[in-house]
């Protein structure tokens, strides 16, 4: 009983990507550390293929170990219900990222960015797969810049 309570609790705990939440930020990071960008719009309570790919891909140990060594993760959330509403300041600053990068409000929407903010690659929703044919898919897309 003690063991499986011990493991479920270390299930519980067990890391998740690094997301930021500050483009400028992680723009920076990324010049500093030679890394691209994934940019993630999501609606994280409302849209189910948003929760699909970040449950499907994002929380997966493959993706995360990757993203670690070669990525820095942004996520512009745009929840929905009032418990889960942002900052006012977040909200502006998803706004403005959304005006930038996603005018057309898609969700998910997935954009691979060079250090400087250049889209190199987008996916436009989730179609089911995993998180090793995502990671080929960011690799083939890196290859032919």
């Amino acid at each position: 009983m003690i063991l499986s309570i011990l493991f479920s609790t270390l299930l519980m705990a067990a890391p998740g990507p690094d997301w930021h939440y500050n483009f400028d930020q992680a723009k920076a990071q990324a010049q500093k550390e030679h890394k691209t960008i994934i940019l993630n719009f999501a609606g994280s309570d409302w849209c189910g293929p948003c929760i699909k790919m970040t449950r499907d891909i994002f929380e997966k140990e493959t993706f995360i170990a990757y993203s670690d060594k070669n990525l820095v993760l942004v996520r512009a959330d745009f929840p929905r219900s009032k418990k889960n509403q942002l900052e006012p300041k977040q909200i502006k600053h998803n706004e403005a990222l959304a005006e930038k990068y996603n005018p057309q409000g898609k969700f998910p929407l997935t954009l691979l960015l060079d250090e400087n903010g250049k889209i190199l690659k987008s996916w436009d929703g989730f179609k089911s797969g995993t998180p090793e044919e995502f990671i080929q898919q960011i690799e083939q897309a890196l290859d032919a810049r």
